[in-house]
């Protein structure tokens, strides 16, 4: 697939793409570094791909400065973007970094930059990794 023009996909289809792939990638690194059971990698998982999670790697990225300027101005159009069904459970400011987030990880994907998206997925994890500790 060719790379993806600015504002060529809207953000939340992006974050739709994005929040399959990150989940997929989890779900990997689960077994290759956690064992085989399903119930304990299920239940570890859910720290890395709850909106608190992701929106915990998308604030970490950012304070560290790990983002380009485009990819920085993709994740502000996505935390911008109008929330249009209210998020259960969770508050909005933690969806919204969430979707960025996840719009990141889609658009990434799409574009098939594969190198920099494992590189955006590990830093991530190690987010987690360290808020959990």
């Amino acid at each position: 697939m060719n790379n993806l023009k600015d504002k060529e996909i809207n953000t939340t289809a992006l974050a739709y793409i994005g929040d399959a792939v990150y989940e997929v990638y989890i779900r990997g690194h689960m077994l290759k570094t956690r064992g085989f059971n399903v119930d304990a990698l299920h239940k570890k998982a859910i720290d890395y791909v709850s909106a608190t999670g992701q929106a915990k790697a998308m604030k970490a990225l950012l304070k560290a400065n790990f983002l380009s300027d485009e990819e920085k101005i993709l994740c502000r159009r996505a935390k911008n973007r109008k929330i249009i069904s209210k998020p259960r459970y969770v508050e909005p400011m933690v969806y919204k970094n969430a979707t960025a987030f996840e719009a990141l990880i889609g658009k990434l994907y799409l574009d098939e930059m594969m190198s920099r998206l494992e590189e955006v997925m590990d830093f991530a994890i190690k987010t987690v990794e360290e808020k959990n500790e």
